[in-house]
């Protein structure tokens, strides 16, 4: 709860519920909860509604609910029934849940199997379009080049990070930056192995590939067809790529495989893995 609470900003979440309010109800729909259409009505204006419904919701009074979860957690269970706020989303949740969903769920199958008729017509109309493949369901292969990210703000990303980086951001207990002490031993006395280069350990690369949701895992290939990394995300500034690929500020994220054996190997201690393995190193 700490680790949620942290990140919250109620002017931010106010703004948004705002917006997302304005959405929700001003859509053509007659899926809309009866109480969301009945408290806009009391304000008629959406930021009145916001402040209003967020000075009055326990649920964003931080220091109530920590005051709460250390002494009283049966309160918060309790609140769910009363409070404006919990009230409001459970009606919207639950008119979803039981009139939306379970008829969208009857559909579903019925508009995937449509869909490659749907596909078939639309390749045989726009013959000049070339249509992508599903990545889960088909071999795609692409080219790519490894390069460097440079921004209109001037920031500059070279195309490597090193394991030089990976402890820049370490942070004790973090979920997502936390570095177990054993690769902290291991980076200290530079311990690589065979998979370090003159006496850094590469970890990922970025690349001019355009890649979306089921890409991550596929292999990266240099030109002979050895394996050179493996794809797993995108940069942040080129998350809009699923929508508009813009190849200026578009990359792929690629872990190199040099750090998996690396992993693997020093870490892990599976170096009988690797031994199973015929390991390549590139051309000259």
């Amino acid at each position: 709860m700490d680790n949620y609470l942290k990140e919250m900003n109620i002017t931010v979440d106010k703004d948004i519920f705002s917006a997302m309010m304005k959405l929700y109800l001003e859509q053509p729909s007659e899926y809309i909860a009866p109480r969301a259409k009945e408290e806009y009505a009391k304000f008629k204006d959406y930021k009145v509604w916001a402040n209003e419904l967020y000075g009055k919701s326990l649920f964003a009074n931080q220091q109530k609910i920590k005051e709460l979860l250390n002494t009283q957690p049966e309160k918060l269970f309790e609140a769910l029934a009363t409070d404006e706020g919990a009230q409001l989303v459970l009606s919207i949740s639950n008119l979803y849940d039981n009139e939306v969903a379970p008829e969208l769920n009857k559909i579903q199958t019925s508009i995937n199997q449509l869909q490659r008729q749907y596909m078939k017509a639309q390749m045989e109309v726009f013959t000049d379009k070339t249509f992508y493949p599903r990545c889960q369901q088909h071999l795609k292969s692409s080219f790519w080049k490894c390069k460097w990210l440079f921004l209109p703000t001037g920031k500059k990303y070279e195309y490597y990070t090193y394991m030089d980086g990976l402890m820049e951001k370490y942070k004790p207990g973090d979920y997502e930056f936390d570095v177990p002490e054993k690769l902290q031993e291991l980076y200290k006395k530079k311990d690589y192995g065979k998979y370090g280069v003159n006496g850094k350990m590469p970890v990922c690369f970025i690349a001019s590939n355009h890649t979306t949701g089921g890409n991550s895992g596929s292999p990266a290939l240099d030109a002979y067809g050895n394996l050179v990394g493996l794809n797993f995300d995108r940069v942040w500034e080129g998350t809009m790529s699923d929508v508009n690929y813009d190849p200026s500020i578009c990359r792929n994220i690629m872990v190199d495989i040099r750090y998996v054996l690396f992993i693997v190997d020093k870490f892990a201690g599976a170096g009988h893995l690797v031994k199973e393995m015929k390991l390549v190193y590139p051309k000259k």
